[in-house]
């Protein structure tokens, strides 16, 4: 009974939105560890996020739907399920490789130390399963010997993939001088013939080198293909990429992002992300109201001691009671103040 009170209590995705309670999981564009993503939607659906935003990947999308039906027939409760595109190079959409053979022995292998995905064990190459595309570990190799590799989905794959998958909301990483890449996901998004809940558009002022003005002359480009379209847009203001597990800077860059963006972005719900944690609200006056947030780097890493624990013991999350427990009281312990607000 308690389960289901709660989850009449709960506001829709769409009612969220418009009274700034939304919340989001982001498994990350990159993230292929199938167990754990399963897990991550699973926890996280049950804490009440509104969605969960995973890779164009198949295998992907049906780990995240596993973990989101499991949530589903114990709660009553069901997240939007959303899948990351990008219309060009994006440092969301890589991963780290290097050749471990190449690695002189006397190396103390800083890479690993500041792994947040641990994809960089004492000995070997990078997980490409667990790697996300952070890049913490470029500048931490003193010989120089890491690079980034592209991990975007080949453009002409796309239609046939949305199509077989049909999620609920797409999104779009975009950026400055990417139009043509972005109106030709959008004719893929026309041949798959979706009927999406929302179509959200990420982009941020760091590795672009633009103002806040500049950001939203993107945003207002795409709100003109969008608006023709009949899609129901979503800005997403990528404040400080893949980095919401290092500290209150970070929440506080997706902050000032957002008021510098308020008044001058297109008509849509302004979502905060890219650095946030559990410091972002503690950052907003009591009178400031973005339409919701996405949880990344922060959520997986909150829970990542647990999912190891749960494999060295053989089992998921799932089949876990205690750590099945702890997780979801840490899942509802960043989520929950925003779900919560006043409106």
């Amino acid at each position: 009974m308690a389960a289901n009170e709660s989850f009449i209590r709960r506001l829709s995705p769409e009612e969220s939105l418009v009274r700034g309670r939304w919340v989001k999981l982001i498994c990350g564009a990159s993230n292929q560890d199938l167990p754990a993503i399963t897990d991550l939607c699973a926890v996280y659906a049950t804490a009440g996020v509104h969605c969960v935003d995973v890779a164009a990947d198949p295998a992907v999308v049906h780990a995240a739907r596993q973990g989101l039906d499991w949530a589903e027939t114990r709660s009553g409760w069901r997240p939007w399920l959303m899948v990351s595109l990008s219309d060009g190079l994006d440092v969301h959409f890589r991963k780290a490789w290097f050749d471990p053979t190449c690695c002189p022995p006397q190396c103390e292998r800083p890479c690993q130390r500041v792994c947040p995905a641990e994809a960089i064990a004492d000995r070997g190459a990078v997980d490409a399963s667990l790697c996300y595309g952070c890049g913490r570990c470029l500048p931490a190799c003193p010989y120089g010997l890491i690079e980034e590799r592209d991990h975007r989905l080949d453009l002409g794959a796309v239609g046939a993939l949305l199509k077989s998958i049909r999620p609920d909301a797409v999104e779009i990483h975009t950026a400055p001088g990417h139009d043509q890449g972005f109106e030709a996901l959008l004719q893929n998004l026309d041949q798959a013939s979706l009927s999406l809940r929302r179509l959200a558009v990420s982009c941020g002022l760091e590795a672009h080198g633009m103002a806040a003005e500049q950001l939203a002359t993107t945003f207002w480009h795409r709100h003109s293909r969008l608006r023709c379209r009949g899609f129901s847009p979503l800005w997403q203001l990528d404040g400080r990429p893949m980095s919401g597990d290092v500290g209150a800077g970070t929440a506080r860059s997706a902050v000032q992002l957002w008021r510098a963006m308020r008044s001058i972005a297109p008509p849509g719900p302004l979502q905060l992300a890219g650095g946030t944690n559990h410091h972002t609200l503690q950052h907003l006056n009591r009178d400031e109201r973005p339409a919701g947030i996405a949880f990344g780097g922060v959520a997986r890493r909150l829970l990542l001691p647990l999912l190891k624990e749960a494999q060295l013991r053989g089992q998921s999350l799932r089949q876990w009671p205690e750590g099945w427990e702890e997780a979801v009281a840490l899942a509802r312990e960043l989520v929950t103040p925003w779900m919560n607000r006043p409106c």
